[in-house]
């Protein structure tokens, strides 16, 4: 399949006008059967994706243009797959009736553009008309419903056995580094030269020994981000902590605290609540997520199977 260019960007980038894009909004990309798709139909597809692209890779144009070359032989495979689907549709007998198409144009309008009269102005925008808008909201729903009913739940067993035999062969995906429950309080020093602040976080310590409770004490005190929660940070992997956080929590014990961590720019107390040595979920805490994943993965699957078949039984041509 030959690679080519978004005419816009290509044009903007080397100063090319209109009769370049002229010349090839009406290139044909695919044959499918009897119908065609066209340069100007994998350009629509792909304006949304295009924008995407351009706002985080334009300001590397190599990167840009690879990116983008991917993104239009994919539209243009998704349209191909359209085409297919919609061909199988009607080689299968299905009918629509126009009253189910007039009733899901309505409920696209009131979607996506509240009434009719925004949609026709729209619409003109666009360069489309309103049969052609039909056309679309018919066909992406026969697509929709085909590509459902090629893939339905009952064509798919997540058994135990399978969800084992994952389990066991991505050990690695479920493993969990040492975590640690934390309280922390956080307070902001002025400056380098600043000893007020760890002259406070002292006097907070004594408060806690004495007989204060950590979350009153982080409550009043804390600048965090967990003050309201009483300086609660729940569980955080041991690896996510600031290294001096991190050596000061090491040694200490579910129930023990720290004393003040003092670094340039803050004064930290740690209360550790509990902990997790690093270890691998069980089973039982995974079991839905790997059905999830299986379940999809098959779906991927059955789809492409259904899709390959489309393709043996139909000629198409690339340009």
């Amino acid at each position: 399949m030959k690679l080519f260019r978004f005419i816009p960007t290509l044009a903007a980038v080397m100063g090319c006008g209109l009769p370049l894009r002229a010349e090839l909004v009406d290139a044909v990309k695919a044959v499918v059967s009897s119908d065609v798709v066209t340069f100007a139909e994998v350009e629509e597809y792909a304006i949304p994706g295009e924008q995407l692209l351009r706002q985080e890779y334009g300001e590397q144009p190599d990167v840009y243009q690879q990116k983008l070359n991917a993104l239009l032989n994919d539209s243009l495979e998704q349209l191909v797959e359209r085409q297919l689907i919609l061909r199988d549709f009607d080689s299968e007998g299905y009918r629509l009736p126009d009253s189910a198409v007039d009733e899901m144009v309505q409920d696209n309008i009131r979607e996506r553009y509240s009434d009719r009269k925004t949609m026709m102005q729209s619409l003109q925008a666009e360069g489309k008309t309103f049969e052609k808008f039909r056309e679309q909201v018919r066909d992406q729903y026969i697509v929709t419903a085909l590509r459902a009913k090629a893939i339905s739940p009952e064509k798919i067993i997540i058994s135990p056995y399978k969800v084992e035999t994952y389990y066991l062969s991505h050990q690695d995906d479920f493993k969990v580094e040492d975590e640690i429950k934390l309280r922390m309080i956080v307070l902001n020093k002025a400056g380098d030269d600043d000893t007020n602040t760890v002259g406070l976080a002292d006097e907070i310590l004594s408060r806690i020994k004495e007989g204060a409770t950590f979350q009153e004490m982080a409550t009043i005190y804390s600048q965090g981000s967990q003050r309201s929660q009483g300086g609660d940070w729940g569980w955080i992997e041991r690896s996510k902590l600031r290294p001096e956080l991190a050596q000061a929590a090491l040694p200490l014990k579910a129930g023990e605290m720290s004393g003040v961590i003092d670094t340039p720019k803050f004064c930290y107390i740690m209360l550790v609540e509990d902990k997790h040595p690093a270890h691998v979920k069980p089973l039982n805490e995974v079991r839905m997520e790997i059905e999830v994943t299986l379940r999809t993965q098959m779906q991927k699957q059955l789809e492409q199977q259904w899709i390959a078949k489309l393709k043996r039984n139909t000629f198409i041509r690339y340009f």
